[in-house]
């Protein structure tokens, strides 16, 4: 019997190969919906933590990425926290983020701030004496403009550290403890600050390495060190104090000083001879002080001095000539003294100078064959006797506006004769003159006209 007739039949190799090509389609596409899964999860939010979970603070996460980023020792970092300082940014950056108000060194594992400045300060902050004792490795501190409450001492490592320690317009006042307590610094500032309890000797008295001082407007009361250790000192600034007693000739030994400001305080007594010992200074004052006597001559020996203000005191004596032969004097103010005789400047040396005062010393005057009348010099001319002839004009509104002194043009060696009739008495002796001489040619015609008619 032959075959039966129907439907063809696949031979077995095919069936099976077909079964075996959707069997992988199928697995694939269970593959792809877990691809699908997977990367959807990857992109969804992170679940909530249960209320059971601890939730980290957003600062202290912060401070540890900040941490991992900057490499700050972690009890300076929250130290910096703790006075307000932003931990989004890294204390270590460079330039500071805080307006060159931090600087690290590179030391690791853990890197260390060695300056830091605050600025602005809020009235409550705290610097407690952890964060203090945290931040040993400054090299450099700062204040300004913190209405903070004081510190009465600083730790010992912080203070021993020190370099440089900068108080201006910061605190309700200073302790001078705190101050003589830094005996490494080289540089330390302090103004518009009152500082208790202590003197100029007892602040400097530990400080050996100190080559720039200023305590200005601090209400620093005593008398000027006669000791000083800090022999390297380049400038000192006592300004607006009220320091008493003499200038000490001890202060040359500061054989380094370039400048000194002593002003505006109650010194008395006379600058010390040994002044002159100080041969690197540029810039010199003492004014507004109470101090009298004549000017060292041994200030001639001051071969760079470019400033000298001794305005304001009670000088006397007269102008010593060698001032004229200071050949980088620029500033000079010696107002408001009481010099007497005849200035020893001319034209060319006051043309030189930037800045120069002289009014306020009424038995002072100037030669008129030097200087021309027209420089307002605030002092009058001399007469042939080398004595003031008259008190000098006041200064009029239109001479307000004229710097110390004003020139015309002219090098002063006419002024001899066009003030020859001595200032203002020229004019009216001219006019007394021409009325004698009218008064005499009247009597004359009177008197012949009178003689005419008695023997006419």
């Amino acid at each position: 019997m032959g075959p039966r007739q129907g439907s063809p039949q696949l031979p077995i190799p095919i069936l099976l190969l077909t079964l075996l090509i959707l069997f992988s389609g199928a697995a694939n596409e269970e593959d792809d919906e877990e691809a699908c899964t997977a990367s959807n999860h990857s992109h969804s939010p992170s679940p909530k933590p249960s209320p059971a979970s601890p939730i980290i603070p957003p600062s202290s996460a912060a401070a540890r990425s900040l941490l991992s980023m900057s490499n700050l020792d972690p009890k300076q970092l929250n130290a910096l926290q703790s006075m307000g300082f932003s931990v989004a940014l890294d204390p270590c950056g460079s330039p500071s983020p805080h307006d060159n108000a931090t600087a690290c060194d590179s030391a690791s594992p853990f890197r260390h701030l060695i300056s830091l400045r605050l600025s602005n300060c809020s009235s409550d902050l705290d610097l407690s004496p952890t964060a203090l004792r945290a931040l040993s490795t400054l090299r450099s501190l700062s204040f300004l403009r913190c209405p903070i409450p004081p510190i009465n001492r600083l730790p010992s490592p912080l203070s021993s550290s020190l370099r440089s320690f900068s108080c201006i317009s910061s605190f309700h006042r200073l302790s001078g403890v705190l101050l003589s307590g830094l005996h490494n610094l080289t540089e330390l500032i302090v103004r518009d600050v009152p500082i208790t309890a202590s003197g100029p000797f007892v602040i400097f008295s530990q400080m050996r390495r100190l080559r720039s001082a200023t305590v200005s407007n601090a209400n620093l009361s005593g008398q000027i060190p006669r000791h000083w250790h800090s022999l390297d000192l380049v400038q000192l600034d006592l300004s607006l104090n009220s320091l008493k007693g003499p200038v000490p000739g001890s202060i040359s030994v500061l054989e380094s000083l370039e400048s000194l400001n002593l002003s505006s305080n109650s010194l008395t007594g006379t600058l010390p001879v040994d002044i002159g010992d100080l041969i690197f200074l540029r810039n010199a004052s003492f004014a507004r002080n109470s101090l009298s006597g004549p000017i060292p001559e041994t200030m001639s020996a001051m071969p760079i001095l470019s400033h000298l203000d001794l305005s304001f005191n009670q000088f006397n004596g007269s102008v010593p000539v060698f001032i004229s032969e200071m050949k980088l004097l620029k500033h000079l103010n010696l107002e408001s003294n009481n010099f007497q005789g005849v200035i020893p400047f001319n034209a060319s040396f006051i043309k030189r100078l930037e800045v120069f005062k002289i009014g306020g010393n009424s038995n002072l005057c100037y030669n008129r064959s030097l200087l021309s009348s027209k420089l307002n010099l605030g002092i009058a001319a001399c007469d042939k006797y080398g004595l003031p002839v008259s008190p000098p004009p006041a200064k009029s509104d239109k001479d307000d506006s004229v710097s110390d002194y004003d020139y015309d043009g002219e090098d002063g060696g006419g002024g001899g004769e066009e003030n020859a009739g001595g200032g203002h008495h020229g004019p009216n002796k001219l006019v007394l003159g021409v009325a004698i001489g009218l008064s005499c040619l009247a009597f004359l015609v009177f008197f012949l006209f009178f003689l005419s008619k008695i023997f006419g």
